[in-house]
């Protein structure tokens, strides 16, 4: 098996080093994330300016490349840029922070796996605890396992994984609401800083990535490509099509 791994934390980020480390086992692993911290980035790319790309030494065995760019790009360079390309996985993170519930839009994390099936790629993205990387390195075969039992990856292209603390098992989730906002503080007359508070809510229902992970369970969503609301189509396709 032929392994992608990328961040949005930076190539030097200790969750891209356990990830890639771990991937070993399965196959062969290529590295190609961002020089610097890119987290919020969701699926932004460069296509006004040259993009600087360098092969660095890494963790035995692996090949790494640091591209001076977005996390999206990272993933752009390995598809378009390298002659060896055929990755049977994509795999993105571990992300120091959960990516769930709306924070997903903005996520550069996900914005690396949404680009993976963009592309005709499957792709997991993995996202924990901001506190620790521990609970996320002890539990990466247990999920991979639960992606095999259940043969997830032939039912969708991607997916998102987020793992607390102390996890009590595995839920199978879709995205839920509102989890975090933001707000604009004054620093002087020019300058603000956006700081970010919680707004979650407990909605006692475990089949949302909120509820699961934020309740000590490791959730596993599908997800897609697609904004469009289907619901709605559907509902006015008779009056309007």
């Amino acid at each position: 098996m032929k392994i992608l791994v990328t961040n949005d934390d930076g190539i030097n980020a200790e969750g891209i080093k356990i990830l890639a480390s771990w991937a070993r086992k399965l196959g062969e692993v290529t590295v190609s994330a961002p020089k610097m911290q890119q987290s919020a980035k969701s699926h932004a790319i460069n296509f006004h300016d040259h993009i600087e790309v360098h092969q660095v030494p890494y963790i035995e065995g692996v090949t790494a490349y640091v591209v001076d760019s977005t996390p999206v790009d990272s993933v752009r360079f390995a598809l378009l840029g390298l002659e060896n390309n055929d990755y049977d996985l994509i795999l993105s993170g571990v992300n120091k922070g959960f990516n769930i519930g709306e924070d997903i839009l903005y996520s550069g994390t996900m914005g690396c796996v949404f680009e993976a099936s963009l592309r005709g790629h499957k792709g997991i993205a993995f996202s924990t605890d901001p506190s620790s990387f521990s609970e996320a390195e002890r539990r990466l075969d247990e999920i991979y396992d639960y992606f095999v039992k259940h043969d997830l990856l032939s039912h969708n292209d991607i997916y998102n994984v987020n793992i607390p603390l102390n996890s009590k098992g595995i839920k199978w989730t879709k995205q839920g609401g509102a989890y975090f906002n933001d707000q604009f503080v004054k620093i002087d007359d020019v300058h603000y800083h956006q700081e970010g508070y919680s707004i979650y809510q407990l909605n006692n229902d475990y089949t949302l990535d909120t509820d699961a992970v934020m309740n000590g369970y490791i959730s596993v969503t599908p997800m897609s490509t697609r904004r469009d609301s289907v619901a709605v189509f559907d509902k006015l396709k008779k009056k309007l099509c």
